[in-house]
């Protein structure tokens, strides 16, 4: 190549603002993200902030929740009203953050695998798409608590730790946390050893490959996974991806141009262009 390739977007952002936002948009910066930040996100002070927007009786309804625990069986009483806090903000709000604490604290009272599993998931593909690292990394950290607390219910569900690896992968590993990136994958390690034909862990394997620059290993199994799934948009997307980030033109256009035929969009096909006219 003339010069290092710097992606406009990953594969998976690519497919978001495409399928979710209706258009693409470029990301001007490199993947992964290298740069790190000391500050935290506060979800007390987010939920206070979003609290200011509310109408004087939504905030009243709300107040009253939050302060109606009373003497008995506080635990179902707080379990009732984190379900009812959650509802509003979901149904009436639509704001998922608060959504999502509430909901995640409900079902850790619960203490059930399935509700467990439903919040970790509903977090997980919300912290997919989230472009706010501070957030990202409150999602990826519940997310975490709730699949571990899922797997202690149910230790041998595969599914439950593909989760988990991904929450560590998507989340901080992405922002450019080697370390959570490792996490993710020795999580998923454990998966492909028991079924190396899953292709789930296979995949989010070979994406933790490519975010950790360990481009051969991306490729093998990123390669394993379109084998086996020929439509598998999100594999095709990062495999074509990794090979233009490792410096392969010829593979890389051909897998940006098998992805064209697969999306039959032209918004799409455009942004595609725009990167394998990049590798020239």
């Amino acid at each position: 190549m003339k010069q290092q390739l710097i992606l406009t977007a990953t594969g998976i952002l690519l497919l978001i603002s495409l399928f979710f936002f209706g258009n693409i948009e470029s990301q001007k910066s490199n993947f992964p993200h290298t740069e790190h930040t000391s500050a935290t996100f506060n979800i007390t002070d987010s939920i206070q902030k979003a609290k200011q927007e509310l109408s004087a009786s939504q905030l009243l309804y709300v107040t009253n929740l939050e302060n109606s625990i009373t003497r008995g069986d506080v635990k179902q009483q707080s379990h009732n009203n984190y379900i009812h806090l959650a509802n509003f903000w979901k149904d009436s709000v639509k704001a998922f953050v608060p959504y999502a604490y509430y909901l995640s604290e409900a079902s850790k009272l619960d203490n059930s695998e399935k509700s467990l599993t439903f919040a970790a998931r509903l977090i997980l593909d919300s912290m997919r798409h989230e472009e706010n690292d501070l957030i990202k990394a409150w999602e990826s950290e519940t997310a975490i608590v709730l699949f571990e607390k899922a797997i202690q219910l149910n230790p041998g569900n595969d599914d439950l730790r593909i989760g988990l690896g991904s929450c560590y992968v998507y989340g901080k590993g992405m922002s450019g946390n080697a370390t959570e990136t490792m996490k993710g994958i020795q999580e998923l390690l454990k998966v492909v050893a028991r079924d190396s034909n899953n292709m789930r862990a296979q995949m989010v394997l070979g994406i933790g490959g490519v975010v950790s620059r360990q481009y051969d290993k991306a490729i093998t199994r990123l390669n394993k996974v379109v084998a086996a799934e020929p439509e598998n948009l999100e594999a095709v997307s990062w495999l074509a991806d990794v090979y233009a980030e490792s410096g392969d033109k010829i593979n890389a256009v051909k897998w940006y141009e098998y992805s064209k035929k697969l999306v039959n969009n032209p918004e799409y096909s455009k942004e595609v262009d725009t990167r394998i006219k990049a590798l020239q």
